[in-house]
């Protein structure tokens, strides 16, 4: 028997692994639990594990009906994870619906408190810690009638008032995680009976909650979204464990922690021939590797109305888009491009294209003035392949940002429950963006979703980056930034670090800095700067490449912020990050606060360090040992 005040194992807490699953017709789970979880219902108690093999635990009801739940180990530099999954198999002779199916359930975990992660647009991130008294989940005197905390998220955008994430810490310091794979829609619950113990489940939403069902005819199966599970001893080492055990297939290209440059916060979706080769005149032998032309390149003027026909607007390049990509790999970088690709505008000619688009009720679904490609349909994949993969090689394109700006909601009509609609539509999604590497295996992919709405493990393991937030200028950018290391991997996490021309040194260095939390992308008036601005920021350019291999290789092992908000931020943040003995120190402060401490410093052999000219900084960045 483990002591309760010891660190528990990941193994410790696989012991409680089990199938939780909702038959329909079966009894809904009893003891008021109804409504708030479908956890610990008769068609989960039914199941009894018949069968253990290398990494698959199987179990039966005794109907016809089997459940695997497959576990893969995955050992990184700084702890072990396991990646979890379920399927259901239909071996009975009639159909059955499932309306619930959890990627994983495990019960036992100890806790006193509970970590989440917030998010909204330009706000993402945000550690929210509750004690369990704090959530009401303390159990009943007779231990009956559970407390249910059930959270997530409905639609295609994935990262909405919360991250797929969830960590139990108890009082010896244990912190038990798990990371959903979500593209869609999702759910994560906790369920107290006992003091300080929970049965922590997760995946797909249930019916309740996500109107998710699937139907399943005899013979068919049906495998889960996985989650990535781990226990460490705190919550930004459990962090580094389940960002290190995913693996995105970053192109060979983008292996370098390589800079780029996006015009968005220079034309903010004016591009053109023009402007575009006066800033790859600019940037030409600075070392920035991507300069990426974002959105607005195609259509009418207005570029939030035109998505979906992807057709060159010739007033703004003449001739296409070759010529500017040309020039931009004549100035020794890799051209890139923006789409939209699921989205339809109300200026397409598609847009009314019925057929072809994702419908709720049998009407296209609507939301403000976009609709959805249905990336089910064999003609919509072919015209995305004609429009997007054309383009990218017949331009020579090395970069693609690919954007999505609205979300479906609940679902959509098809043939099983509107949540489970939806996760095929997503699904098809994937494929394209799987698609895309496979006709060009070099593209760097670069995932954005109104900036961090996709920031999940199942779409970051489909591009090199991906975009950090919407939040282009405001001072809570390295608040943000920094958040983001307990989900993301800070070498895909792409930060904006846009440079105006009145910009003083001390801005110049505060959004170099937040840069150095994550990949550098640099905007704004870059030909505008002036040689001693350029000074400044080629000083902050060199400093990221001495950093960057702690940047991708290390663990971050501190974060403190004193700001509670977004907003206004007040006070001082610091973050380290280490790899084999070297660190690197990114400190901010906000507002007109006090000095950072920097006794951390005291007895260092510090290396280098970046921060603005004067000694009234407002950021600065240390390299020590």
């Amino acid at each position: 028997m483990m002591e309760q005040n010891s660190i528990y194992s990941i193994e410790d807490a696989l012991k409680g692994l089990h199938p939780e699953v909702k038959l329909l017709k079966d009894p809904y789970p009893g003891s008021f639990a109804n409504g708030l979880t479908m956890c610990e219902s008769e068609s989960a108690r039914l199941f009894k594990l018949t069968e253990q093999n290398d990494g698959v635990d199987v179990y039966e009801d005794g109907r016809g009906h089997k459940i695997l739940i497959r576990k893969e180990r995955i050992d990184t530099p700084f702890g072990t994870a396991y990646k979890v999954s379920t399927e259901f198999i239909n071996q009975d002779e009639n159909p059955c619906t499932l309306e619930m199916l959890a990627s994983f359930a495990v019960s036992g975990v100890r806790a006193s408190r509970l970590h989440r992660l917030m998010s909204f647009w330009s706000a993402e991130g945000r550690l929210k810690t509750e004690t369990l008294a704090e959530l009401h989940l303390e159990p009943s005197w007779n231990r009956w009638a559970p407390r249910v905390e059930s959270f997530g998220n409905l639609g295609s955008m994935p990262v909405r008032r919360y991250f797929p994430f969830l960590a139990a810490e108890d009082d010896s310091g244990s912190v038990f995680g798990v990371q959903l794979y979500a593209p869609s829609s999702w759910q994560l619950q906790a369920i107290c009976r006992q003091p300080n113990t929970l049965l922590i489940a997760g995946g797909l939403p249930d019916r309740d909650f996500g109107q998710w069902t699937k139907t399943l005819a005899p013979g068919e199966s049906f495998v889960t979204p996985s989650a990535l599970i781990s226990v460490q001893d705190s919550l930004l080492k459990l962090s580094s464990v389940l960002t290190a055990a995913q693996r995105p297939d970053v192109s060979s290209v983008d292996s370098d922690m390589g800079i780029a440059f996006n015009e968005y916060c220079t034309t903010w979706g004016n591009p053109s021939f023009e402007r575009v080769k006066q800033i790859a005149d600019s940037l030409e032998g600075r070392g920035i590797k991507y300069l990426v032309i974002d959105a607005g390149w195609f259509g009418k003027d207005n570029w939030w109305d035109s998505t979906g026909d992807w057709e060159v607007n010739e007033k703004r390049f003449p001739g296409g888009m070759k010529p500017i990509a040309d020039y931009i790999r004549s100035k020794g970088m890799i051209p890139g491009i923006w789409f939209e690709l699921e989205s339809v505008s109300v200026g397409s000619k598609h847009f009314n294209s019925a057929e072809h688009l994702v419908k709720r009720d049998g009407l296209p679904l609507t939301v403000g003035s976009r609709r959805f490609w249905d990336m089910e349909d064999p003609w919509v994949k072919d015209y995305l392949r004609e429009r997007v993969i054309g383009l990218l090689k017949s331009c020579g394109f090395g970069y693609i940002k690919i954007d999505y700006n609205d979300t479906m909601g609940a679902g959509c009509d098809g043939p099983d429950g509107i949540g489970e609609n939806l996760r095929r539509k997503v699904e098809a999604t994937k494929d394209f963006f799987r698609e895309l590497k496979r006709e060009l295996p070099e593209l760097v992919i670069e995932s954005c979703s109104s900036g961090g709405h996709r920031l999940e493990p199942s779409m970051l393991e489909l591009c090199s980056q991906a975009s950090f937030s919407d939040a282009h200028e405001p001072s809570c950018i390295p608040i943000i930034a920094a958040n983001l290391h307990r989900v993301v991997r800070p070498s895909q996490s792409q930060i904006w670090a846009v440079l105006r021309k009145g910009d003083s040194d001390k801005r110049i260095a505060y959004s170099l800095c937040a840069g150095l939390l994550g990949r550098l992308c640099l905007s704004g008036d870059i030909p505008e700067l002036s040689l001693e601005q350029w000074s400044l920021v080629s000083e902050g350019l060199s400093f990221y490449r001495s950093a960057a291999d702690i940047i991708k290789y290390g663990r971050t092992e501190l974060i403190e912020c004193s700001s509670d908000s977004y907003d206004r931020p007040t006070g001082n943040q610091l973050l380290i990050r280490e790899l084999n003995g070297t660190r690197l120190a990114v400190i901010h402060r906000f507002g007109e606060s006090a000095t950072p401490d920097y006794s951390f410093l005291e007895g260092k052999n510090i290396i280098s360090r970046f921060s603005s000219a004067d000694g009234d900084f407002t950021a600065e960045a240390v390299i020590y040992r």
